[in-house]
């Protein structure tokens, strides 16, 4: 009985072997599941992460448009003041020369007038040294 129970025992021993064997391994796939989990966990949460940025950039984006479309606005208000700046520079050279011309036209006219005046007054000293100052002077 010895003899059949060696080789049962082996038997035994094998299938034990082998059950051991048997759990390493589905020991060792529940690991690589779970890692390949892991990775999963980690290769959504970068994907999300991507997504977040790519929105991110989207915004930035947009934000430099806009900020490129007002600096655009700006520069062309810049540009139209300066053009304004310009004409009102040269309105006031012109008033100015309107000006000088109006003084000197002023000035030709008091000048005429004065010496009108002077004309006038040396007539009148003129008449008045011609006419006799006393009826008795008269000959």
């Amino acid at each position: 009985m010895s003899d059949d129970t060696r080789p049962a025992e082996s038997k035994r021993v094998e299938s034990e072997h082998g059950r051991e064997q048997a759990e390493e391994v589905r020991e060792e796939a529940d690991q690589e599941r779970d890692t390949a989990e892991e990775h999963r966990a980690l290769a959504e949460s970068a994907r999300t992460e991507a997504e977040q940025f790519r929105v991110l950039a989207e915004e930035a984006r947009t934000v430099r448009e806009q900020y490129r479309e007002e600096l655009e606005l700006v520069r062309q208000e810049r540009e139209a003041l300066r053009h304004a700046a310009e004409e009102a520079r040269t309105a006031a050279e012109e008033a100015r020369h309107a000006t000088i011309a109006a003084v000197a036209a002023t000035a030709e006219t008091l000048s005429a007038n004065l010496a009108q005046m002077q004309f006038l007054e040396d007539a009148r000293i003129t008449l008045q040294q011609l006419r006799p100052s006393k009826p008795s002077d008269v000959q």
